[in-house]
């Protein structure tokens, strides 16, 4: 095999660490847009400009998402397993939230009636914001650790509720999440319109971009002096198939940051959510739409980053058995399924890539309201 087992559970970090920051920087926007419609549209025609801007690829963005999924399960079965156990809850929220997004897409402008119209609005709405505090407070309850752990005969026991999951660091992350594709969202409306939406979104921007450089910084003094990170103290050789509980993990205050002592270069991802978000609120006011969504887009990506940076080895950490957490080391597929794997994913991921590229290229420019009239039965 061209990897050996170490090497290729880290690469499959990377993959996975990949496809969601793929999701999160193209499904995002669209999240984002979807928040901002009922808000930043004051009529039918500047709704219906806000939803054509992302008309034509929010469903391909959604590959990303059914990549990242597919790569979890396979990649990863064990963390697919306990995910979908513990989850379960918040996971058919969230499904349901996306289901709101193509049905109000297609049946928005079916009839010419103002509250039918407004009543999608709010359901696309709901699709932007439910699927990222949904997915924000999962990743603030992953740094707490997840009440569940093994037994001897590796049967899953999961002890928690979904009302535990509401808890107040995984709300702050989960409003983190929403605040920062709410930035993205705007800094790509103001982009992709002009005139007054252009305005209102270039307003809005600025405003969830402060908003997100406050929430992330709170959320990391927060994981440095109040969660109780996880730190592996002993565990089989690395290049062996183990079951997680056979390694023993503590648990200190502050041991999320481990790698960024280990790794200092890793402090560039904070850097660069802290800093984007900046860089966005700054390129808001100097009127650069452009250079604000890069910035917003920069910022996204270093928000998701850090957040896996911090964990690494770790995955689904356990709060109920630390020992019984799940990592890069112990819950991947054997060497071999992970080998096929490598090279499947080395195919479709430039596929994914370029064919999101080359959409986005035909696509460009502004949406504008004559755009629109010319295209009506097109549009949505």
């Amino acid at each position: 095999m061209l990897f050996d087992y170490v090497t290729l559970k880290v690469i499959w970090w990377c993959f996975v660490g990949v496809l969601l920051i793929g999701f999160a920087l193209t499904d995002g926007f669209d999240f984002g847009v979807g928040m901002w419609l009922p808000l930043l549209g004051k009529d039918d025609m500047q709704r219906r400009i806000i939803i054509n801007t992302i008309g034509p690829t929010w469903e391909g963005n959604q590959t990303w998402f059914i990549a990242g999924g597919g790569a979890l399960f396979a990649a990863w079965p064990l963390v697919y397993g306990a995910a979908f156990s513990g989850f379960y809850i918040a996971l058919m929220l969230l499904l349901f939230a996306l289901f709101l997004r193509p049905v109000g897409f297609d049946y928005r402008s079916k009839l010419a009636d103002a509250r039918w119209r407004s009543a999608w609005d709010w359901g696309l709405f709901a699709g932007g914001v439910v699927p990222p505090l949904i997915f924000g407070i999962a990743f603030g309850n992953l740094l707490q650790g997840v009440p569940f752990r093994y037994d001897d005969s590796m049967r899953l026991e999961y002890t928690g509720t979904f009302f535990d999951m509401l808890n107040p660091f995984g709300l702050l992350a989960g409003a983190l999440g929403v605040s920062m594709l709410a930035m993205h969202g705007a800094t790509f409306l103001y982009q992709k319109t002009d005139e007054v939406i252009a305005e209102r979104a270039r307003r809005a921007a600025i405003g969830a971009a402060l908003v997100t450089l406050a929430l992330f910084a709170l959320a990391g003094a927060w994981v440095a002096f109040g969660v109780e990170g996880h730190r592996i103290t002993a565990s089989p050789p690395l290049d062996s198939a183990f079951m997680p509980p056979a390694k023993t993990v503590a648990l200190a205050t502050g041991a999320w940051l481990d790698n960024y002592t280990r790794w200092p270069l890793t402090l560039l991802f904070p850097a660069l959510g802290l800093g984007g978000a900046a860089l966005a609120a700054a390129a808001c006011v100097a009127r650069r739409s452009l250079a604000a969504f890069l910035a917003s887009g920069a910022s996204v990506a270093g928000i998701v980053i850090t957040a896996g940076a911090a964990m690494f080895p770790f995955i689904m950490p356990s709060s109920l058995a630390p020992d019984s957490g799940l990592t890069a080391w112990d819950a991947v597929a054997s060497h071999k399924s992970l080998s096929v794997m490598f090279w499947v994913m080395l195919l479709f991921l430039p596929v994914v890539s370029l064919y999101t590229g080359w959409v986005y290229s035909i696509m460009r420019g502004k949406v504008t309201a004559a755009r629109i009239r010319e295209n009506t039965h097109e549009s949505y």
